[in-house]
């Protein structure tokens, strides 16, 4: 990066947004994150789990936890007669992970391969309970590449944001889909010309380093691709609704014995947060405003920002790359709600983990079978409940979806990928 450039990104920050927010928005995209929280292992030993019914949540600063926010803040857990605390934000999935498998949390949102991995790898008695969210990210890339297509990745380093992710299945989805091969390697090897090569970085990293290239590119949740746009000169190569049609991400996941030992509190946890996916479908701008450090201050970046995240998603935006291809017939948004977790989606990714490049071993993949793992891991009963007493309200938001042969039962789909 020249002078010039690391002058116009300084500007950006220091004059448009002035000294404190350029403070908030270096902690916000993990300038200083670092020293702030206590390594993910150490913090889970502090934790014993607590012996009560209060509603403790734990979050990572994206949009994906937008329904767990927003069942807090309109406080929809209180008008189920439930205790709850005010949201924990922590800063990386490694330590979400260890402090929900130590009781810390009894609700949280995780990235939906990563309870497939917690379950049948490591035994954790984790439980899906229905989609924190549909769509919501995007594959960015640097200013520097000019890429109008994935095959114009060829020879990069792409960040993603944890092995076991949508992100991680998606990107490699694409890149073989346009003949290259994701590979895991030292940054400093040499990469064949058809190789790219993946490593992992927590989200609010990413930007940062694009904008320094030290990677290429980086598949992420959002705000991290609006944080790119706006921040570092990024551009979108191609939001990932668009290759997966309303496809999952985030899950809202508890643990079993919570689901076993009171049923009643577990649906009144799910009706609290169903309401308010329905709540953010259709507020979209109002809820980012509040997501955003000018509103509530659950995620540490600007207004304009998640609004961007949650709002701009218009093909005129995106001609150069073209990065929404499917707008006219798929009806989607950047990001949407609907919390009803589809056996076929559980289905598709658990076999795309199967084929996925992951650092470290995926043995035990190969004595997991996929069915079992949709009957076992989802638990249906607590939010297909919730929906049905607004379902009048889930057909009139998402009609545009329920059209063809799928809409005469809203809880079965086909899943569409078009890379």
């Amino acid at each position: 990066m020249s002078d010039r450039e690391d002058d116009e990104i300084e500007y950006i920050f220091r004059n448009e947004m002035g000294r404190r927010d350029f403070l908030l928005d270096m902690l916000a995209m993990g300038g200083l994150a670092a020293g702030m929280s206590l390594p993910g292992r150490a913090l889970a030993q502090a934790m014993t789990p607590p012996d009560d019914e209060v509603v403790r949540i734990g979050y990572i600063p994206i949009t994906d936890a937008a329904a767990l926010l927003v069942a807090y803040a309109n406080g929809y857990f209180q008008d189920e007669g439930l205790k709850v605390e005010r949201p924990t934000l922590i800063r990386g999935w490694s330590p979400l992970v260890e402090a929900f498998s130590a009781g810390k949390f009894n609700l949280v949102h995780l990235l939906i391969p990563i309870p497939v991995w917690m379950r049948y790898n490591n035994h954790y008695p984790v439980k899906i309970m229905g989609w924190a969210h549909v769509n919501g990210s995007a594959v960015v890339v640097g200013k520097h590449l000019h890429a109008e297509s994935f095959k114009d990745l060829a020879g990069k380093q792409i960040a993603v944001p944890y092995w076991y992710s949508i992100h991680n299945i998606l990107i490699q989805m694409a890149l073989r889909q346009y003949g290259l091969k994701p590979v895991i390697k030292r940054e400093s090897d040499k990469l064949a010309p058809n190789e790219v090569n993946l490593l992992v970085l927590p989200p609010p990293s990413m930007p940062p380093a694009l904008a320094s290239r030290k990677i290429d590119a980086y598949v992420v949740a959002e705000p991290f691709n609006a944080a790119g746009e706006l921040l570092a000169g990024g551009k979108i190569l191609r939001f990932t609704g668009d290759m997966w049609k309303n496809h999952p991400c985030c899950v809202v996941c508890m643990h079993d014995h919570h689901v076993n030992k009171n049923p009643v509190w577990t649906q009144k946890v799910m009706n609290a947060v169903t309401r308010a996916e329905l709540y953010a479908e259709a507020n979209k701008k109002e809820v980012a405003h509040m997501l955003s450090r000018d509103g509530k201050g659950f995620l540490p970046m600007p207004a304009k920002v998640v609004e961007r995240a949650m709002t701009d998603y218009h093909v005129s935006q995106y001609e150069h790359p073209p990065a929404i291809q499917h707008e006219a017939e798929w009806h989607n948004g950047r990001i949407d709600f609907q919390p009803y977790p589809y056996p076929t989606a559980t289905r598709m990714i658990v076999e795309q983990m199967r084929h996925t490049e992951v650092g470290g071993s995926k043995a035990f993949l190969d004595s997991v079978k996929t069915e079992h793992v949709v009957k076992d891991l989802v638990d249906y009963r607590f939010v297909k409940k919730a929906m049905e007493q607004n379902m009048a309200d889930w057909k009139r938001l998402h009609e545009r979806w329920w059209q063809g042969k799928d809409a005469s039962d809203p809880f079965v789909r086909t899943e569409v990928i078009e890379i």
